[in-house]
């Protein structure tokens, strides 16, 4: 009986977690999907937006990084599932068989990237294929079904004293005959997409300093 109600309780939590979520997400939508960014790198066209021309969300995501992008292209030259891994909470991406153990070093043995390099997520996820490849500028990769491109910018400051590493997701959604996967990229996704980018470019910041992340 108690199993009942501490399950029922927690249920019931869940439940209203997920109300307020919902009833409230229209408000900060905007800031979950340009979290970093200013209105003008939201705004701004980046290498491999013309790969994906009608999505249906575009997420810009941003933070500084106090180092050159010189200093930050190796982490994101190895990034991915038995490669570097993504800088994030690994424990979640391997909940889905993602493989990823993040890297605390640069490896030189994966620094050999190349417009076609293809990786899988996962056994039955997506091949993401390299699309545009301008090192210390930008890196581009798109779904082998052409409903996701995800690309990374580097943008040095005027002064040179840091660097500006923007992240861009351009997603399109099957063609379905419900409503119900686009609820779930809404309401779900886009949140939880948040929650993972934004460890992942406070890692790639981490590691580029040198140093203890700080946060935002």
């Amino acid at each position: 009986m108690m199993v009942r109600r501490v399950t029922g309780s927690v249920l019931g939590a869940v439940a209203v977690a997920a109300s307020i979520e919902v009833a409230t997400y229209p408000r900060w939508r905007n800031w979950c999907l340009t979290w970093g960014a200013t209105e003008e790198e939201a705004k701004e066209p980046l290498p491999g937006d013309e790969l994906l021309a009608d999505p249906y969300v575009v997420t810009t995501r941003a933070v500084t990084v106090g180092a050159p992008p010189e200093a930050i292209w190796p982490w994101l030259v190895q990034m991915g599932p038995g490669r570097g891994g993504a800088y994030t909470y690994d424990w979640i991406e391997n909940l889905f068989g993602l493989g990823m153990h993040s890297a605390d070093r640069i490896l030189p043995e994966l620094q050999d990237l190349a417009v076609g390099s293809e990786m899988r997520l996962g056994r039955r996820g997506p091949v993401l294929r390299v699309e545009v490849l301008e090192p210390a500028h930008a890196l581009v990769s798109r779904s082998d079904d052409g409903n996701w491109v995800w690309a990374f910018a580097l943008i040095p400051d005027a002064d040179d004293t840091g660097t500006r590493l923007i992240s861009r997701n351009r997603i399109a959604l099957p063609a379905a005959r419900t409503a119900l996967p686009r609820l779930f990229s809404t309401f779900a996704m886009e949140p939880g997409s948040l929650v993972m980018e934004r460890k992942m470019l406070l890692g790639i910041r981490q590691r580029a300093e040198g140093g203890r992340a700080r946060d935002e």
